[in-house]
């Protein structure tokens, strides 16, 4: 078992260094992670503590990404504000996949009316926008950086019920599906041990490149007040903030607008390479 794993690790990482891109998105959200999670080292300043004395400085050696209104340290907050917009695509990313797989799979398995009741339910929700729909339920739930990831969540979740279950419908008719329901095994059993684990790749694909959609859309319920709450470093919230001083202290809101850029690009860039990866078109290649 574990040469096997061994043996799968090396043929992933050599068919990431075949991809000159795919490595540059990784090696994005690996320096964007990690500024984030040492940014208790990295900080030069407390990113919640006022300074009116030092409002509104330009970048500098003291300060390298300037300061805000009220003098606190762009760089400190930037990093800071790493972990809630990150720790949101992750979150959102990873708990909408698990949720719309288990839903989607046990819908195409069971078929009839619970999967017509179940791809109805879905139907609605897709037919809003998604940014609307997710808007509506983080302004119902109140603004808050976790309502705010709860609402992403709800809407992020039809997408992969219809994903799982598309797998699910053509998994189910596969021979050794039809061999395990002849030897009486149940419904759980087969959609933990056959379909899931079958259905898995495209499901890996579109969680990875939906932590960066997620990334974006949390930055923008924070741009709009949705999201995370003063004095909370945040990107969106802080590009928000920052907008009002645009013309004059640009450095307010680039900073932050570039971090949500490049961590986006970052994590779309490692989603396609995965996504050449696992398709088996490439891989006859």
């Amino acid at each position: 078992m574990v040469a096997g794993l061994k043996h799968r690790g090396s043929y992933f990482w050599y068919q990431l260094r075949r991809s000159p891109m795919t490595m540059v998105g990784l090696g994005i959200i690996i320096f964007m992670c990690l500024a984030a999670l040492l940014a208790p080292v990295l900080a030069p300043y407390n990113p919640d503590v006022i300074n009116l004395r030092a409002r509104l400085q330009p970048p500098s050696m003291a300060h390298w990404f300037g300061t805000d209104e009220v003098g606190r340290d762009i760089f400190s907050r930037v990093l800071y504000g790493g972990q809630q917009s990150i720790g949101v695509g992750l979150f959102v990313a990873f708990v909408a996949s698990f949720i719309g797989t288990i839903i989607g799979c046990f819908s195409g398995i069971f078929g009839k009316w619970v999967d017509t009741t179940i791809m109805r339910i879905m139907d609605v929700m897709l037919s809003v926008p998604s940014l609307v729909l997710t808007m509506a339920l983080a302004a119902a739930l109140g603004p808050s950086l976790f309502n705010a990831m709860l609402a992403i969540t709800l809407v992020r979740v039809p997408y992969y019920v219809r994903l799982a279950r598309g797998q699910t419908l053509g998994i189910r008719e596969m021979v050794y599906v039809k061999a395990a329901q002849t030897f009486g095994a149940s419904r759980h059993h087969i959609v933990q041990w056959h379909v899931i684990r079958n259905a898995l790749p495209p499901i890996i694909v579109q969680t990875t490149l939906d932590i960066g959609n997620a990334i974006l859309m949390a930055a923008a319920l924070g741009f709009i007040g949705l999201g995370a709450q003063q004095p909370t470093a945040e990107w969106g919230a802080m590009v928000s903030a920052g907008r009002n001083f645009l013309i004059d202290q640009w450095w307010y809101s680039t900073f932050p607008g570039l971090a949500i850029l490049i961590t986006a690009i970052g994590f779309n860039l490692l989603g396609d390479g995965v996504r050449d990866m696992l398709d088996p078109k490439q891989k006859v290649k």
